[in-house]
């Protein structure tokens, strides 16, 4: 870092957005010899012209220095230094410094020397001329001069230029180190016996997301994070550009050799997109339509009740569609898959490509839209493409040879695009992400974050039309991190590549859903199809009564007439205790209600009283039958049907947990 100040701009630390001082001089000499004269562009200036490829010129310099002005108004200068030497163009088609001195040296930039880190802080001068392998004695004289830059910045002292000037330095032949994709290129040796194998990789792209990768977790140390793990993915034809399945393929230490593409991981909320995608193709739910974030138990297996939460423990009341996938909400994505069902939905997850989802609908249960079960970064990344695509299917390959796979449509092209439009909408998710998190690109992406339960998987997965970035942040060895969410693990290597790939172009934009037209719905703009709005004008926009109803009740509103919300008509619970078991009082069922604040209330089980005025709720020893809940207040009396089964106990069942973000 001081040999790039000391070279680049020596006086960084001192002044703002533009050095005046240096300008000033640099004016001073066009002048006196009528010639060009550089040396007045601060490193902030340069970040600015790689950041939004300004065009040259006085119009260019004029814009550089307002965008300086902005970066240095939002960062402070270490991130600022990051952020230039994660970018600078190093020789070649090397960018970084990281990527520069392993693929010079052949050893991370953390372990540069002095003579080293002097011939690499002098390349971004001119990446052309002054590139090791190609000008060496250049690149010597330029070291030289970094040196004596140093010495007058006051970071070395003479003697120690003079050794560093001395030392004898190998660089490494180009494409002479097995330096990228370690894991893919093992996996293609494996399977194939061909002498030589093509593979889809862009090699500068691969070895920019692999610095970044060891960038992004280093700076997560501390929350104990070791591994990283990503994909990008070429849309159009199912190209793999890029392959990491670590940080560093030779660290044992951190199990680099195991490959975060190929494994199983819980998934947390990624697959949230495709739930909804479903039941709005099924026309379960509606963009109009309003869900209740609001404290919910459901009945599952062993007479037990879940009841999910939400990542922040807080609930937001009803919301759109819209609003409830944008920010991640559980208890919303949990009505959704309880009325789609879980058999269906795991079977479209199943036709989306995720194989290893091989267990019973009852196994995951009604967790599987929170991370039930276990996916892979690779099987994640292909359903996002098919995302992407609206909702055609194409397979990923990573060898040229193998030739493209045709595409298949999934399900109702216009419901992808719909999910894809609430993804990227950056004002939907500002209440649990906010504005201007590294969710929020210069250019419309879709992008979904994930976390798992424990805090041992952070995944944030999004496109364009043209790319998918899938990044998976985390242990390989399954330990947890310090309360790491997906938008602050995987998230700020997600958006250094997805800037990347756009550092010179905007990407082409989501085209509208088809069949749809914006309209006003909640006050909030939202693509509705015929049949919606003649829906909205029947219903006048309210939302379902019930929905109200469990929100009001748990602010302690009165909501009117009497209403039994817990249990519903119908619902089967399993008791799997013994009759004997000291412990049945453990488990309870919690009947509750809505009510008026003045009534009385009479609760009877089967025609037999069981309690009066106990107020909003009743805890109901669990036993074996057919029961009939009655209860009363005055002359209205509401009664639900409910069963309760006796199955012996096979051990643990159900899912895990898994957070919002």
């Amino acid at each position: 870092m001081k040999a790039i100040v000391a070279a680049e701009d020596r006086r960084f630390y001192g002044h703002g957005a533009v050095d005046w001082l240096a300008a000033a001089r640099a004016s001073w000499t066009t002048a006196r010899c009528f010639c060009a004269a550089g040396g007045a562009s601060t490193i902030t200036m340069q970040l600015a012209r790689e950041r939004f490829a300004l065009p040259p010129g006085i119009r260019g310099k004029l814009l550089q220095i307002w965008d300086a002005a902005r970066i240095e108004a939002g960062a402070n200068k270490n991130q600022i230094l990051n952020a230039y030497v994660n970018r600078i163009a190093m020789g070649g088609n090397l960018y970084g410094v990281e990527a520069a001195a392993r693929s010079y040296f052949g050893v991370p930039s953390s372990d540069l020397d002095l003579a080293q880190s002097a011939m690499l802080a002098g390349v971004p001068n001119d990446p052309v001329r002054l590139d090791p392998r190609r000008h060496w004695r250049a690149a010597r004289a330029r070291q030289r001069a970094v040196l004596q830059a140093m010495i007058s910045a006051g970071y070395i002292a003479p003697v120690e230029a003079a050794i560093a000037a001395r030392e004898t330095l190998h660089v490494r032949a180009a494409g002479g180190e097995l330096a990228a994709a370690q894991q893919l290129l093992f996996r293609l040796a494996a399977q194939t016996q061909a002498e030589t194998v093509r593979t889809t990789i862009d090699l500068p792209l691969q070895r920019f997301v692999q610095s970044q990768a060891q960038d992004v977790v280093a700076a997560l140390a501390e929350r104990n994070v070791t591994q990283a793990a990503a994909l990008v993915i070429d849309n159009r034809n199912g190209d793999v550009l890029a392959y990491v399945g670590s940080t560093d393929y030779f660290n044992d230490a951190y199990l680099g050799r195991n490959d975060g593409v190929r494994m199983l991981r819980q998934p947390g909320s990624t697959l949230k997109p495709f739930l909804y995608e479903y039941a709005l193709e099924r026309r379960t739910i509606r963009p109009y339509t309003i869900l209740a974030d609001v404290p919910t138990s459901y009945a599952i297996p062993n007479g037990e009740l879940y009841t999910p939460q939400d990542y922040s423990s807080q609930f937001a009341g009803p919301v759109l569609v819209r609003v409830a996938l944008a920010n991640s909400l559980n208890v919303p994505a949990v009505r959704v898959l309880s009325t789609v069902g879980v058999p269906d939905f795991l079977a479209r997850l199943q036709g989306l490509g995720f194989s290893d989802l091989r267990r019973s609908p009852d196994y995951y249960g009604l967790g599987l839209t929170l991370g039930a079960g276990e996916v892979t970064l690779w099987d994640l990344a292909h359903a996002y493409v098919t995302l992407a695509r609206g909702g055609s299917a194409i397979g990923l390959r990573t060898v040229l040879d193998a030739g493209a796979s045709s595409s298949t449509q999934i399900g109702n092209r216009a419901s992808w695009q719909l999910v894809g439009d609430m993804l990227a909408d950056r004002y939907a998710r500002a209440k649990s992400f906010g504005v201007g998190s590294v969710l929020d690109t210069p250019f419309p992406t879709l992008v979904k974050t994930g976390t798992s339960s424990g805090y041992r998987d952070t995944w944030t997965i999004g496109a364009t039309p043209e790319y998918t970035v899938a990044v998976w942040v985390g242990n390989f060895s399954g330990a947890p991190m310090r309360r790491i969410a997906g938008v602050t693990g995987a998230g700020p290597l997600w958006n250094r590549i997805m800037l990347h790939l756009y550092d010179r172009r905007d990407p082409p934009r989501f085209p509208a859903p088809v069949g749809y037209r914006i309209a006003r719905v909640a006050g909030l703009r939202e693509y509705l199809d015929s049949a919606d709005l003649r829906a909205m004008r029947t219903a006048n926009g309210r939302a379902p009564a019930v929905a109200y109803d469990e929100w009001r009740v748990r602010q302690g509103d009165t909501v009117g007439p009497l209403r039994i919300l817990f249990p519903h008509d119908g619902d089967v619970f399993e008791d799997t205790l013994a009759s004997n078991d000291p412990h049945r009082a453990q488990q309870k069922i919690e009947f509750r209600i809505s009510r008026p604040r003045t009534a009385g209330i009479v609760w009877a089980l089967n025609g037999v009283t069981i309690a009066n005025n106990t107020g909003d709720a009743y805890f109901w020893p669990v036993l074996a039958g057919r029961w009939t809940l009655a209860v009363g207040s005055g002359n209205h009396t509401m009664r639900v049907h409910f069963e309760v089964i006796r199955r012996p106990r096979h051990g643990p069942r159900g899912f895990a947990i898994a957070g919002a973000l």
